[in-house]
């Protein structure tokens, strides 16, 4: 039997996984890396610690596991997506990585929509002008540290570096490149136009594969520094969000997941290009070669919860301590005593300004309805009402443009908790899986290292063979109606609210 590896370059650390040809775990091992904010709404990281933490992980796992480097058939790849790395001719990296959460290129996103036009970037890269995409930072580094970008001969995304040092190859995938900025998300290639409009170079960017197309192969001298075996292949991979849509069989129409982390996102698979011509959801390559998948984004989602925790729960914080309880588990209790609707209290979670559907940097959370009579209890459920009714803003969005899902896979730490995920049924009117596998990204990386090596004949065959779902909840028909009325209110608040977020955001409000 074969083994294939998975290696996700993850925000907080790195994440080496070492399967069986059954998806089955072997081994994992997790290295952690700073982040670095030298100003405010700055972000970013070395890629000599992303590096480093592969090297150390990789060399773990096969001296935990006992498994030799040549017995591993083939390795994916999957990572944080939009940052920018700057190398040299000499292949150095010339500066810290400019990563996914940094907020400093505002005025580069209006560069980009001036120089190129709004309309003509969503109709050719099926997304607005962001902040956290990359050809924004690459403008950034041209307009401020000019001196770098004229060193600059290769620009790649964070689990491209990595592919570099491994292979040598400066290569990249369609589900990473598409957030870039620069991508021709339907014809799936670099678009000329834009860069041409941009003055950025082609010969800057990698190589553009489908996720399961070989790469290259591993290098001698990451040979010996690894463990693993000269010549194995290294599979394109995907960008984080695509890789876990794979490590959780999510590559078929109809079928799409819902993860409620510190942010929430709901994604779902399609055959044919869907996109909102106004930008509310992003439209992106898949890991399935020729196929897309779109996504909405909700900034404060499991943060949300974790404000509420943190500032109005020291008594639940104090007794699960004393009882070695979950602190989320005692949450859970209370907010399952509180009707549906929490006694007609709201909750807006915009407490980190808004990604999907609203694009609004201003906009700010907030209770809607608090009356004397409300709890703590009423609070605290409307806070995991509001940031599913907020996903489901973006749930709609996907079907008008013309993107229906059947049923969906919850993960993330919302996921976990029967509460949410029977919540997010009934919101959302439909199916609410579980997966078996809790190793999402590093578990799709390496499904798509065993299609590039031949163990699989295709994505969906491994998935079929791999993923498997355990728990279900069915939406409740009279709830999902309650709901449906509550959520039709809910909607309503934020264009009541837009104009009042963007006058509190003036300078000289005081």
């Amino acid at each position: 039997m074969g083994y294939l590896l998975g290696i996700d370059i993850g925000t907080s650390g790195t994440k080496t996984v070492l399967f069986n040809e059954k998806g089955e775990l072997i081994s994992s091992e997790t290295a952690e890396y700073p982040l670095y904010q030298p100003e405010n709404g700055w972000a970013e990281q070395r890629p000599e610690d992303w590096w480093n933490a592969v090297v150390t992980t990789i060399s773990a796992v096969l001296k935990k596991s006992g498994i030799k480097g040549a017995e591993i058939s083939g390795i994916g790849l999957s990572g944080q997506m939009h940052g920018l790395v700057m190398l040299d001719s000499d292949n150095n990296v010339l500066r810290p990585a400019i990563i996914w959460c940094d907020q400093r290129t505002a005025k580069e996103c209006d560069e980009l929509e001036h120089t190129v036009g709004k309309e003509k970037i969503i109709s050719i890269t099926s997304n607005p002008p962001l902040t956290g995409f990359t050809a924004a930072k690459i403008l950034w580094v041209r307009n401020n540290e000019p001196e770098i970008y004229d060193k600059c001969r290769h620009i790649l995304l964070p689990k491209d570096y990595i592919r570099f040092m491994l292979t040598g190859e400066y290569a990249t995938e369609v589900s990473d490149a598409g957030g870039m900025q620069l991508l021709d998300v339907p014809r799936r290639c670099w678009s000329d136009e834009i860069l041409s409009l941009l003055g950025i170079e082609r010969s800057l960017l990698a190589k553009v594969y489908e996720s399961p197309d070989v790469t290259g192969t591993v290098t001698a001298s990451a040979a010996a520094l690894t463990g693993l075996r000269e010549g194995t292949p290294v599979a394109g991979g995907a960008g984080d969000n695509a890789a876990a849509a794979v490590g959780m069989g999510v590559v078929r129409d109809g079928r799409g997941f819902v993860t409620i982390g510190t942010s929430g996102v709901v994604y779902a698979h399609t055959s044919a290009l869907c996109r909102d011509p106004k930008g509310r959801i992003h439209t992106l390559c898949s890991a399935v070669p020729g196929e897309w998948h779109i996504m909405g984004v909700t900034q404060a989602a499991g943060l949300s919860l974790k404000w509420f925790k943190d500032n109005l729960c020291e008594k639940e914080i104090y007794d699960a301590k004393k009882t070695g309880e979950n602190v989320y588990a005692l949450l859970d209790k209370a907010a399952s005593k509180v009707p549906v609707g929490s006694n007609r209290l709201f909750f807006l979670p915009y407490l980190m300004g808004e990604r999907s559907p609203h694009l609004d940097p201003h906009a700010r959370g907030g209770f809607i309805g608090l009356s004397a009579s409300h709890t703590k209890a009423d609070m605290l459920r409307s806070v995991m009402e509001g940031v599913t009714f907020s996903l489901k803003e973006c749930l709609d969005i996907f079907e008008t443009a013309g993107v229906k899902t059947k049923n969906m896979l919850a993960c993330g730490g919302g996921g976990s908790s029967a509460l949410w995920r029977q919540m997010l049924a009934d919101i959302f009117g439909c199916e609410i899986q579980s997966t078996i596998s809790s190793e999402g990204a590093a578990l799709g990386a390496a499904i798509l290292g065993g299609v590039c090596c031949g163990i699989y004949k295709s994505v969906q065959e491994a998935c079929d063979i791999i993923c498997k779902t355990s728990d279900s909840c069915i939406p409740d028909s009279n709830l999902n109606t309650i709901y449906n009325k509550l959520y039709n209110l809910y909607a309503s608040l934020y264009p009541s609210l837009k104009e009042f977020y963007k006058q509190c955001a003036k300078e000289n409000i005081y």
